[in-house]
């Protein structure tokens, strides 16, 4: 008898299951999924003496951390079971009840704000958004450029994406309303109206009332998210959208609202937020039955107790005190560093400066020498959904002291100049 031949010689159709490699049968838009780009620079931000201008995160130095630890101890002191055992999906009653009041105050109490959920951080609210509302092939409006983990979303939902171009105002609505006239019907759009990701801008109120009243004739869904919203140091406040759609004729009918606290108290906590329309909400319950059952109960304790004992509205103006600092001392680094050859938009609020290179730079050059200077931050490109602009780039001025400001901003002009020279 001739001996069997080596396993690598068989034919494919003889090989034994145990040689061959696995042939896992995905979902097809996880056959080749895209990372969060964002997520992808994390690496650096562990380079010894990196200065990030990356991450849109909230600067560690601002966090409560004695208020929390005194409102998490307190809340397993008195109901240790309710902590520590599984809870309600909706969220534990006293934490809805505490963002119900939060949610009418910054509406000035014009919002009723009857339905409310709370998720594991904003991001999930707007995952459940997309089980319950979206189909392969849907489409979605959103703004150009947007924030990277909603394109990332909507790409793995299988939605078609509509942008619609914005300016320094953010969304612009006439753009949008030449849209929807020539025959384009986004089911849902997507929006974030005060200090957006990644521009900074906010939609002023005429553009937001425009913005309800397509939503309302064309029933498109308008999700409205508020991160950033009680992060404002400059100019005047914009209803939030949620507050126009009391005016607005059906203008409630089509709006959900997400929030956080991760950007005013600290991401770790994850609590977010939605209301809107009782059916949309019923739906959104069920779906996230079958992801985490309910968000952290002691987390949401916690952060009830934080928010009935006024630790965030003592807080928060230490918050947007640090951040106004910050932001001019890197507008004024910036200036002083590279002039008219890059222009920036000057915020009023949030957590970023963003920037275009009028000198031909294209921002993701620049970011690799900018690595091997210490320093980073987000190339445009993480922003576009089609097609993006090369020179842009997104600066967040949150976590970095003044005086890492102004270093990493050096350092910056030391790889510029040794890009272009």
């Amino acid at each position: 008898m001739a001996p069997c031949p080596p396993t690598s010689s068989l034919p494919a159709f003889c090989t034994p299951a145990h040689a061959m490699k696995p042939a896992y049968r995905f979902n097809p838009a996880f056959q080749t999924p895209q990372g969060s780009p964002i997520r992808e620079l994390f690496k650096y931000t562990q380079q010894q003496g990196m200065i990030s201008f990356a991450g849109g995160y909230p600067s560690p130095a601002l966090f409560d951390a004695d208020a929390l630890a005194h409102s998490g101890a307190a809340v397993l002191r008195e109901s240790p079971t309710a902590c520590l055992q599984y809870g309600a999906t909706e969220g534990v009653p006293a934490l809805t009840e505490a963002l119900r009041t939060l949610t009418r105050n910054r509406t000035g109490g014009k919002a009723a704000v009857e339905n409310l959920l709370v998720t594991t951080g904003s991001q999930q609210a707007f995952e459940l958004l997309l089980r319950v509302l979206v189909g392969p092939g849907d489409c979605v409006a959103i703004e150009r450029p947007a924030y990277p983990a909603a394109i990332q979303a909507l790409r793995l939902a299988n939605a078609e994406m509509l942008e619609i171009p914005s300016d320094d105002d953010g969304m612009d609505t006439q753009a949008l309303e030449k849209m929807l006239l020539a025959g384009a019907r986004p089911k849902l759009l997507y929006v974030v109206p005060t200090f957006a990701n990644p521009t900074g801008a906010t939609l002023p109120l005429a553009r937001r009332r425009q913005l309800l009243e397509l939503a309302v004739r064309y029933q498109m869904l308008v999700i409205e998210d508020d991160p950033y919203g009680e992060l404002r140091f400059a100019g005047m406040p914009q209803p939030l959208l949620l507050e126009v759609a009391a005016d607005v004729p059906g203008g409630a009918d089509w709006l959900v609202y997400l929030s956080s606290l991760s950007k005013i108290i600290a991401p770790g906590l994850r609590i977010g937020w939605m209301s809107g329309p009782a059916e949309i909400l019923r739906r959104a319950v069920i779906a996230k039955q079958t992801g985490d059952l309910c968000t952290a109960p002691w987390m949401q304790l916690a952060a009830a107790r934080y928010l009935q004992d006024g630790c965030l509205a003592r807080h928060l103006p230490t918050i947007i005190a640090t951040y106004k600092e910050r932001c001019e001392t890197m507008l004024e680094a910036l200036q002083q560093g590279f002039g008219d050859a890059l222009e920036v938009t000057v915020p009023q609020g949030g957590m970023f400066v963003w920037a275009r290179w009028r000198d031909g730079t294209e921002a993701n050059a620049l970011l690799q020498q900018a690595v091997l200077e210490n320093v980073m931050y987000v190339p445009g490109s993480a922003f576009y959904a089609g097609a993006a602009d090369p020179a842009r780039l997104r600066l967040s001025f949150a976590t970095a002291s003044p005086e890492d400001i102004r270093t990493g901003v050096a350092r910056l002009k030391t790889a510029h100049g040794k890009l272009k020279g």
